[in-house]
């Protein structure tokens, strides 16, 4: 990625502290969960201070969904300590906060930052990711809940500087964090492809991640090494391609299954993108010519026979590894649901669907026979 400076593996802790020094940093903000201190990238920040002098200042006051709430409260650490850099270390809830911090640290107190027009805080950003699947660490957007409702922030100032991408910080990620967030890396590659933004960069920036997903799906999740590389790898390119594009229906139909059900990100999104891809193809005559393409492709890339196969292998793949759909879902939560897709997060699917169109995507999802 352009401007972005990337170092890899064990070696890769020497150049980013050589980074970080040369920064003239005097205090760091790390952004991490306390899981975060059985990794090499714990090891790494836990021993920065008597390496370098730098002064390592942790916040870990955020959630899995982190709210607005725990931003203003990181903003207000970075402030008080005088920080002069931001470091997210772990998944997508830690690199979202750190990015929101950065963001919302040179902003003022007299309306919510939110409803502001971006000034970001002249501190540089780092990533280093401990899982492999929300691409976070490559793209320019945050995730944040607000009063209980999700909200997308996005600025050019949330792209990190500098990312270490280690694949050993997977090690001992539980299993079912390593598929959730293996889903999540396989939906952004799969909806980069169809977005209404691709363009051919974007789409072979995805046929790579798809690809090393598919591929090396079976080797990760049993704890290869050399899968585990890849799928960092796959994880951050395909994070390349969907801050290219952004994402589309499945996205948008996902956020509010993670709050009603508690299921994670990735897994979320994998339900609806069978359902999304299914109803783009039965559409296809409404697509551009290059989509409709994107349709014909994907089966290939995901490794089927065709178009039913490739579908039935999306709609199985949650399960088959340990993923469990909820059961019971109300009619009434289908309309909850149904209504909580926010349309203007639509906008980038090719064939935009309406009310009518989200209600029985939920509909097959939670009652497929």
């Amino acid at each position: 990625m352009s401007g972005q400076k990337v170092f890899r593996g064990a070696e890769g802790y020497r150049a980013l502290e050589d980074y970080i020094v040369s920064l003239d940093c005097k205090r760091l903000l790390l952004v991490c969960g306390s899981s975060l201190a059985h990794t090499p990238a714990g090891e790494f920040f836990a021993g920065l201070t008597e390496r370098t002098g730098i002064e390592v200042i942790r916040f870990s006051g955020f959630s899995s969904n982190p709210d607005y709430e725990d931003m203003l409260k990181g903003v207000q650490c970075c402030r008080d300590k005088d920080c002069d850099a931001v470091c997210g270390a772990g998944g997508g809830s830690a690199m979202d906060t750190a990015k929101c911090i950065r963001l919302f640290a040179g902003m003022h107190d007299k309306s919510p930052c939110t409803e502001q027009s971006a000034v970001p805080a002249p501190i540089p950003l780092i990533a280093v990711p401990t899982t492999a699947g929300t691409g976070s660490e490559a793209t320019h957007f945050a995730v944040i809940y607000r009063d209980g409702e999700k909200l997308s922030v996005s600025h050019e100032s949330c792209l990190p500087e500098a990312v270490l991408l280690d694949p050993e910080n997977l090690r001992g990620l539980p299993a079912v964090h390593r598929a959730a967030s293996m889903l999540d890396a396989l939906c952004h590659a799969v909806e980069s492809m169809w977005s209404a933004r691709a363009d051919e960069k974007s789409r072979e920036l995805s046929r790579r991640a798809l690809r090393i997903i598919v591929n090396g799906m079976e080797g990760y999740l049993a704890g290869n090494e050399a899968c585990r590389r890849d799928m960092m790898e796959a994880a951050y390119t395909a994070g390349e391609a969907i801050n290219l594009t952004t994402t589309t229906a499945a996205h948008a139909m996902s956020y509010k299954l993670t709050k009603l059900y508690g299921i994670p990100h990735g897994h979320a999104a994998a339900l609806c993108l069978p359902e999304v891809y299914s109803y783009i193809a039965e559409n296809a005559d409404r697509c551009t010519d290059s989509v409709a393409a994107v349709v014909a492709e994907l089966p290939e890339l995901l490794c089927c026979e065709s178009y039913g196969d490739a579908v039935a292998f999306l709609r199985k793949l949650p399960e088959s590894l340990g993923l469990v759909t909820p059961a019971d879902v109300t009619d009434e939560e289908i309309e909850l649901l149904t209504a909580s897709v926010n349309t203007e997060r639509l906008s980038n699917t090719p064939v935009i669907p309406d009310r009518d169109d989200i209600r029985e995507m939920y509909i097959r999802i939670f009652r497929r026979k």
